[in-house]
């Protein structure tokens, strides 16, 4: 590797490797080695993360080649959207996607575009063929490492509310989120009753 390569985006993994080895080792400073990772890596994103209701049940049911398909077809739909509201994907894990983007607003308002081309996708299809979005936001403060992975607690409250909690339709969002957005601009912000663990306030979202 070149002089250079040491410090490039690409090297990201390295050196957090690095620093967290650094972290471990007897007598070491953790909260000096966790600001220089906070330092390197802290960026403030908002996240998405998706997942389609039903689609293990369906695998199961009509097989991997639908289970292909489907995801296929999602992400013809979806991908024109995300591009509009300037998101950038991140992964892809199977039926689910893994979106940030700089601005809460625009965030918001391409969970619901994507739930609208889905819906407008399903019309005149038959039931195995809809794709039913369930979609979890969280904001904040993150650690992005490289160019595919992001981690921190609105990561993983993004996950648990996009991924287990959320049903077909269903825009779920954190605290932070709520907060970011501001103004509802025609938005309801409905307190979840059953929150998942470790997620602490949690809304669905509805258009007035």
């Amino acid at each position: 590797m070149t002089y250079t390569g040491l410090v490039t985006i690409s090297n990201a993994e390295e050196r957090l490797q690095q620093l967290l080895t650094e972290r471990l080792a007897p007598g070491s400073d953790r909260e000096a080695i966790d600001r220089r990772i906070w330092d390197l890596f802290g960026e403030e994103w908002t996240i998405i993360y998706t997942d389609l209701s039903g689609f293990s049940r369906n695998a199961h049911d009509f097989g991997i080649i639908h289970f292909l398909q489907t995801i296929v077809e999602s992400h013809r739909i979806f991908v024109p959207v995300i591009e509009h509201f300037d998101g950038i994907l991140l992964k892809v894990e199977a039926d689910s996607l893994l979106l940030i983007f700089r601005r809460v607003v625009k965030a918001v308002e391409c969970a619901f575009q994507m739930v609208d081309v889905a819906r407008e996708y399903n019309i005149g299809r038959p039931d195995k063929e809809h794709i039913l979005l369930c979609v979890g936001v969280g904001a904040g403060t993150m650690l992005r490492i490289g160019e595919h992975d992001v981690y921190g607690e609105e990561v993983n409250s993004a996950s648990k509310l996009g991924e287990d909690t959320a049903k077909a339709w269903e825009i779920l969002v954190t605290e932070e989120v709520r907060k970011g957005y501001g103004n509802s601009r025609g938005l309801k912000f409905i307190p979840l009753t059953d929150v998942p663990s470790g997620v602490g306030s949690a809304y669905k979202l509805i258009r007035c």
